[in-house]
């Protein structure tokens, strides 16, 4: 027999108690209005808008530019993972015409609001929020004691839009769950919602997915079209944004996915460096043991709930398959679907090898995971001879959840002077409040003060000629390689992997290119290094960049410890068929062809890698190395 979690109405008396209904409801609404507030003050204590969230503004600066949505006009590339939070932040930056920093800053605070409002609210109605239950925060303060968690309510990266994505898809699927009859406008809206997961991040089409198939296998709402066309219907209204999307992603970028996951290779497995990351979280603040506490908590509620409701809220019919289908559209399966999630997200993770950010990519499975606890019931809806022992072991668990959230939230994980691991791991936001100077960097010239900007800036105001900026050991100044002779108007671009701070800091016509492959398609689709810093495992020498820009080959020119005849077969490298055909598929102009073409090559640009050893890449394809002649 199927029985929902929480009972229609308490209407034998038992359980805490014999309160009047409003007393509860007004804790109830104090508690999520509180815990929001929390959320965001301690969100806009810690503000700030990383490298990476920087990065994101370049693509959003070119679009209003009118120059597409690229990184650097005129080379079609997709830098930023989450599709939505790009053009999110275009439409409002176009709207109120506002500095980019704060149009992100107040976007990624609204929504880290609204996340933490939605998973409370759909935990109430999973637990019986309109009854006499006491509920109270308990989940929701485990996730903002986290400091990570409050380090990227801001930051200017997707985190925050991520997180609301899940809590809405939450709170709205409890709701279609918990209706006796969901009307066609919820099952179609709800769809939509769950179809835009791959364009929050990519990643998250596994939430996605799963949302739709309880949606199409539990039973339909009622409507005159067969069963088959309204399950037709529900995947056009899932399927016609991403789809489309997709269809245009490839024919414009010549990609599958972002070039985010060509550069970080997101398809190899590292476990064990993702494990040290998910140890890298878990650790320091305790983490298991109010994720613990609180799981065998709900247990103790769920059980408490069942023998206190004592029938089904729904029948069930008797067919198997009738009642798995009815037991689909029931919270228990919600509760399964978004912990279930949770899981996957966390393994898939770990095989990816975390991330160098110390907690941001385990936030949205940390949060899956919590979403039925956000709000835990003090008391029990039990038979009377129960309430009071289950309300004490409730009572507990919650003192021992606040106790442990005032203890974690000012824990500091990584404590060395730098802010990052051995392994690579960095508290970001410590890191670059640390090397800017700066207790809350924002705006972009609040990265002037990082190591090597301010003499970026100056040394590309000296060369009005032009050239690749490559960076010296020395903070103080930059290598420029200047175009041969003659000179003509070649134009700047920086070869670096601050891609945000120096992107932000330049106009639009100077190119922003990194070694890692970021933005720059010749090094992400290069091979990684097996034991380097995760996300950082990738690093193309500037001499390639110097021969794909037409940089001067010969000394005295080119610094000296390039090497012309590295260059030189660099050069010859390049002439590689099949390479020509990659960047072309970037940088020629988008006709309907090369739409085309791109659309059919797309997944063959993808899984196409060159040797960053030119003699290496010059053999792979067939070349005639030019220091054979010689």
């Amino acid at each position: 027999m199927t029985v929902t979690l929480a009972p229609a109405a308490d209407r034998t008396g038992s359980g805490p108690a014999r309160i009047s209904p409003r007393p509860p409801r007004l804790l109830l609404i104090s508690g999520i209005a509180i815990t929001t507030t929390l959320f965001v003050i301690g969100g806009w204590r810690r503000r700030w808008i990383a490298d990476d969230g920087l990065t994101v503004l370049r693509t959003v600066r070119n679009l209003l530019a009118g120059n597409g949505p690229v990184f650097n006009a005129g080379e079609r590339v997709e830098v930023n993972t989450s599709t939505a939070w790009t053009y999110l932040i275009w439409f409002f930056g176009w709207l109120t015409r506002v500095r980019l920093e704060y149009v992100v800053l107040g976007l990624a605070l609204i929504l880290s609001a609204s996340a933490m409002m939605f998973a409370m609210l759909g935990a109430a109605r999973l637990w019986g929020g309109g009854s006499r239950l006491l509920l109270l925060p308990a989940g929701a303060v485990v996730y903002i004691a986290v400091p990570p968690a409050r380090d990227y309510a801001t930051s200017g990266l997707e985190s925050s839009l991520v997180i609301c994505w899940l809590a809405v898809l939450w709170w709205w699927m409890i709701r279609w769950s918990q209706a006796d009859k969901p009307s066609p406008a919820t099952v179609f809206a709800l769809s939509f919602l769950a179809g835009l997961a791959p364009l929050v991040r990519p990643e998250l089409a596994m939430v996605g997915v799963l949302a739709l198939l309880m949606i199409c296998c539990a039973p339909l709402p009622d409507i005159r079209l067969r069963p088959w066309a309204s399950r037709a219907l529900i995947g056009v209204a899932a399927g016609l944004v991403p789809l489309s999307y997709q269809i245009w992603r490839m024919g414009y970028y010549g990609l599958p996915y972002p070039n985010t996951a060509v550069a970080k290779d997101a398809s190899g497995a590292k476990w064990r460096q993702g494990l040290d990351y998910l140890w890298n979280l878990i650790g320091p603040y305790g983490l298991w043991v109010p994720l613990a506490v609180l799981g065998a908590a709900a247990i103790l509620a769920a059980r408490a709930q069942r023998t206190a409701a004592g029938v089904a809220a729904k029948p069930t019919p008797r067919e198997p398959v009738c009642r798995y289908r009815a037991w689909l559209r029931t919270p228990a399966a919600v509760v399964a679907l978004l912990v279930g999630s949770g899981i996957l997200l966390l393994a898939y993770q770990i095989r990816v090898g975390g991330d160098f950010m110390h907690g941001r990519t385990l936030l949205p499975p940390l949060f899956c995971l919590l979403l039925p606890v956000m709000m835990l019931p003090l008391g029990s809806a039990a038979a009377r001879t129960e309430p009071r022992r289950v309300s004490s072991v409730l009572s507990a668990a919650l003192a021992v959840t606040v106790g442990w959230g005032l203890w974690a939230a000012d824990v500091t994980a990584i404590e060395s002077e730098s802010g990052i691991t051995a392994s690579g791991i960095a508290d970001e936001r410590l890191y670059y409040v640390r090397t800017t100077g700066r207790d809350h960097p924002i705006r972009a010239e609040d990265y002037l003060d990082y190591p090597r900007i301010r003499a970026m800036v100056r040394d590309i105001a000296a060369s009005p000629e032009g050239g690749l900026l490559i960076n010296t050991p020395s903070f103080r100044h930059w290598y420029v390689v200047p175009p041969p002779s003659p000179i003509d108007a070649a134009g700047h671009t920086v070869y670096y992997m601050n891609l945000g701070m120096i992107s932000m800091n330049m106009p639009l016509h100077i190119r922003v290119i990194d070694p890692m492959g970021l933005a720059y398609p010749l090094a992400a689709h290069t091979y990684r290094f097996p034991d380097a810093r995760i996300g950082h495992d990738k690093n193309l020498d500037a001499d390639w960049a110097i021969v794909d820009a037409g940089m001067a080959s010969s000394h005295p020119e080119l610094p000296g410890f390039i090497d012309e005849g590295w260059v030189s077969r660099i050069a010859t490298a390049l002439t590689c068929p099949e390479t020509r055909d990659l960047l072309a598929a970037t940088r020629a102009p988008l006709t309907m062809d090369r739409f085309l073409r791109n659309v059919h090559r797309s997944p063959h640009y993808a899984a196409y890698r060159i040797d960053r050893v030119p003699e290496h890449e010059i053999a792979r394809c067939g070349l005639v190395d030019p220091a054979a002649h010689r």
